[in-house]
């Protein structure tokens, strides 16, 4: 099992910034790529940016150059830095673990989720 524990939320004016993090517990050792969702309600969850074992990113379109995701493997934790935010940014972000172990077992795990908020 792995823990996801979220912080950083909160609430900006647009154009400022935020830092997210999520730290991981638990059996650690097969987490693989992880990666930042956010949801607004009535929608579906929508992928913001993943980083993988060896912290290659890739971000959505709308956060490209605004966004930056990294990871740090010894603390297991991963971070979002969030730069000149705008309000079509407000959403809860969901920290994602994509986990895969020596025996083949494959499963996702999701942080509980923290508001951001930007406000115009």
């Amino acid at each position: 099992q792995v823990q996801l524990v979220e912080s950083g939320g909160g609430v900006v004016q647009a154009g400022g910034s935020l830092r997210l993090s999520c730290a991981a517990s638990g059996t650690t050792a097969g987490i693989k790529t992880m990666a930042w969702y956010r949801q607004t309600p009535g929608k579906q969850r929508e992928l913001v940016a993943t980083i993988t074992i060896d912290s290659s990113p890739n971000y959505t379109d709308s956060v490209k150059g605004r966004f930056t995701i990294s990871r740090d493997n010894a603390k297991n934790t991963v971070y979002l830095q969030m730069n000149s935010l705008k309000p079509g940014d407000t959403a809860v972000y969901y920290c994602n673990a994509y986990y895969r172990d020596s025996g083949g077992v494959e499963r996702d795990y999701w942080g509980q989720g923290t508001q951001i908020t930007a406000s115009s």
